[in-house]
């Protein structure tokens, strides 16, 4: 309801106003940070984006534990970081809930899925439609289902 009201009838450009109306409901947000009009983030208190991070519209962070992005991280279209889940060993089927953390100079694919308590490394790039079900070691190229590291990612200087 939150994003529907102030932040999807935002034009495109105005990263500076969703920043803001975010940070009202306690996210924490770095300078220079896009967060696109139909981006859909579940609960603006436990999410914690470091200076120009960027989250695509039609991405979903459904967050009741905390997400944290690093510096410069995307998060592209369609991309789903989901902090909960379900115990089904119980009776009561409780909610069980994780932080996820992505580290700085990472990119989320396009559709793909990252699953409670995963760490993706610090520059490591995950494949559109990936599954994340555990931590990605730095500056790896990951992708499948599950996703597994699939070569080493270099930069140029």
């Amino acid at each position: 309801m939150f994003c529907a009201l102030l932040m999807r009838p935002s034009p495109r450009p105005c990263h500076g106003w969703r920043s803001l109306c975010l940070r009202l409901w306690g996210a924490r947000i770095g300078a220079g940070c896009r967060i696109y009009p139909g981006a859909i983030i579940w609960a603006p208190w436990n999410l914690e984006c470091a200076e120009n991070a960027c989250v695509a519209s039609g991405a979903e962070l459904h967050n009741p534990a905390p997400i944290r992005l690093g510096a410069r991280t995307v998060v592209s279209q369609g991309a789903f970081i989901c902090t909960a889940s379900h115990d089904y060993t119980k009776a009561s089927f409780p909610l069980v809930a994780r932080a996820i953390t992505v580290g700085a100079d990472a990119w989320i694919g396009a559709r793909a899925i990252v699953l409670p308590g995963c760490e993706i490394g610090e520059g490591s790039v995950i494949g559109a439609g990936s599954v994340v079900t555990r931590a990605t070691p730095a500056w790896s190229v990951c992708a499948g289902n599950p996703c597994r590291v699939v070569r080493e990612r270099y930069t140029r200087s």
